[in-house]
């Protein structure tokens, strides 16, 4: 497998005017535009042989050259990891993810992946940055993602993050009870003091979550939420902030009162939901090659639908 790039296109009369990175990404669409700035500044993309700025303006009739080298993933190993694929064809792959499995190697986790699963099941996504991983969950959090499983897929997955027409719709058991939805729209960066925690900063990136009521129990909220952006932990801080954070969530939770009268079953469960309680339900997006609007809803998994079970189980006890 060769990770070599190396593409060449003259500048056309319609791109006269236009800054670098405006029209390299008319010229190479198959790659994301976030990547094609990171040619320009690095030298790796030139006009007539020269390094130039990503706002420098074309005149027309300059050759663009491409000559680069994507991210290599050789160094992660395929493992055969079972997979729970919902839906696959030649351009994607939708998977439905259980808690425990990390997305990406990092600190702590350098295999046994979801991206060392993808290289065993289909294993040309080796050609792919990342593996295809164009989102993440995190590793307690279950539920639906989508994974591209060719560059063009890729590119056009990512421009869908970032404009905002992929929906992706979660639900979550909170404590205390809410009175009803809303939503929360506080930027969000690094926590100043413990950099594993994100928080709502004022100086962060837009973060902007909607939430609803399901139903509401003595002292919990199962809650509906539908993600604008895609901060890290966007959602159990958001839910943190607003003083409704997720049942289990052992970063941003704190500790809270139980009930007074609850079964011995449900104290159980609360006290032993050690991950937080928060499943992504509802995926949807153009596909990148039909140009079809799908999309794909999963049932929650085994251990919040047997809380949810307590929670009302509870709820009944006390109305009779």
């Amino acid at each position: 497998m060769s990770d070599q790039i190396t593409l060449s296109a003259p500048v056309t009369d319609d791109l006269i005017g236009q800054r670098l990175d405006q029209a390299v990404s008319k010229l190479f669409p198959e790659y994301s535009r976030s990547r094609l700035q990171g040619w320009i500044k690095d030298g790796s993309l030139t006009v007539n042989g020269e390094v130039r700025r990503p706002r420098d303006k074309l005149f027309g009739g300059e050759t663009l050259a491409l000559n680069a080298t994507l991210e290599s993933i050789e160094h992660h190993k395929p493992q055969d990891i079972p997979l729970d694929v919902v839906y696959e064809d030649d351009a994607i792959i939708v998977i439905n993810k259980p808690a425990g499995l990390v997305v990406h190697p990092a600190a702590g986790h350098h295999d046994g992946t979801l991206l060392n699963a993808l290289l065993h099941h289909c294993p040309d996504i080796a050609q792919v940055p990342r593996a295809g991983i164009i989102h993440r969950l995190d590793m307690d959090t279950t539920g639906l993602m989508v994974v591209a499983k060719t560059i063009p897929a890729q590119t056009e997955l990512v421009t869908q993050l970032q404009s905002r027409e992929m929906g992706r719709e979660y639900e979550a058991i909170v404590h205390k009870v809410m009175t009803g939805g809303g939503t929360v729209d506080e930027p969000m960066g690094r926590h100043t003091k413990n950099r594993q925690k994100m928080a709502v900063v004022g100086v962060g990136k837009e973060a902007i979550t909607h939430y609803r009521v399901l139903e509401k129990f003595r002292a919990h909220t199962h809650v509906r939420l539908k993600l604008e952006t895609g901060r890290t932990h966007q959602i159990r801080v958001h839910m943190s902030h607003i003083h409704y954070p997720l049942v289990g969530d052992q970063l941003y939770g704190g500790r809270f009162r139980l009930p007074k009268g609850i079964s011995d079953d449900l104290l159980e469960a609360l006290r032993g939901f050690r991950r937080q309680a928060l499943h992504a339900k509802k995926l949807e997006l153009w596909h990148p090659e039909t140009g079809e609007l799908v999309s794909w809803e999963i049932d929650l998994p085994q251990d919040i639908q047997h809380l949810l079970t307590l929670l009302k189980a509870d709820k009944e006890q006390v109305e009779v």
